[in-house]
């Protein structure tokens, strides 16, 4: 889809687990390329496969681990938590897509793929918001 630096939100790989073979196909194929992830993704993926989509805790820690083992995984720091209340006030994101937008700047991502947040977005001039399922 890209040759850009890109990261991942967490609503999109969870289409992995989706009845909708179209958006499935998409992130399968969005997925067959060098992308970046960060903890607060692997962490989210892992309890919503647990809560939500009821997977046993073998099958949803396999998840996690693959997603570690298969993504240039990332940390959220300090410097990162305080970016994210500066983005969360300034782009009225909720604290926790901040937190992915934060992660996403700070490790110079030029595309985040999000269906939660408004696609074609730029944030602080070089972050831009893409919904890769809008024309489905």
């Amino acid at each position: 889809m890209s040759d850009k630096r890109t990261f991942i939100d967490s609503n999109v790989i969870l289409y992995l687990y989706s009845d909708n073979d179209r958006r499935k196909e998409l992130v399968i194929a969005l997925l067959n390329s060098d992308k970046t992830i960060s903890t607060q993704v692997v962490n989210e993926n892992v309890n919503v496969c647990i809560r939500k989509i009821k997977l046993s805790k073998e099958e949803a820690f396999g998840h996690g681990k693959n997603l570690l083992e298969n993504f240039n995984v990332v940390n959220i720091y300090s410097s990162t938590i305080t970016r994210a209340f500066d983005l969360s006030i300034k782009y009225r994101f909720s604290f926790w897509h901040s937190l992915i937008v934060a992660t996403a700047l700070e490790n110079e991502c030029e595309i985040l793929f999000s269906e939660d947040m408004q696609d074609g977005l730029v944030v602080d001039g070089t972050l831009k918001i893409v919904n890769p399922f809008k024309d489905l």
